[in-house]
């Protein structure tokens, strides 16, 4: 009696504590996030400009609240939120070979994507890019916005 009884289904999961996993450090994650702004940056080119040029609405980029401003940044937000809950990773993690999972190895919820890909990276980006760099010193290879919503980037 007391004894575990182990069944072959149960041999081959691996509880979280004893998976092993490869973080991605920062000039993995930089070259994805490169790659990444060119995928953005090309959608804008290619779909929304021609689209405001099409509709005669101006491009010019005079204020923040200008509408094409205010578009591009939904779409460079939509698309990382996007791809991150649907695929947990962007175009950029996937030619790299990096994916964006739960510390608990969990399923990516919309809150916590919506922390990771928004807030945090806004937070990231507004104190001159720091948040990033927590990357290259931490020991999980964790942003200030990986931090913020409890997740981390590994090599798949």
């Amino acid at each position: 009696m007391g004894e575990n009884v182990y069944t072959a289904a149960t041999e081959e999961v691996l509880p979280p504590t004893t998976v092993t996993n490869r973080y991605a450090g920062f000039w993995m994650r930089f070259w994805a996030y490169l790659f990444d702004l060119l995928v953005v940056g090309s959608i804008n080119r290619l779909i929304v400009y021609p689209l405001f040029r099409f509709f005669d609405l101006s491009v010019d980029q005079t204020s923040m609240f200008a509408p094409i401003t205010i578009t591009t940044t939904v779409v460079f937000y939509a698309y990382f939120v996007l791809m991150t809950k649907y695929f947990q990773q962007t175009l950029g993690k996937m030619v790299f070979g990096l994916k964006v999972i739960d510390i608990n190895h969990q399923s990516l919820t919309w809150s916590t994507v919506l922390f990771r890909e928004v807030v945090g990276k806004f937070i990231s980006k507004t104190i001159l890019f720091i948040g990033f760099l927590f990357v290259a010193f931490s020991e999980k290879k964790k942003g200030l916005h990986d931090q913020i919503a409890d997740t981390i980037v590994v090599h798949e």
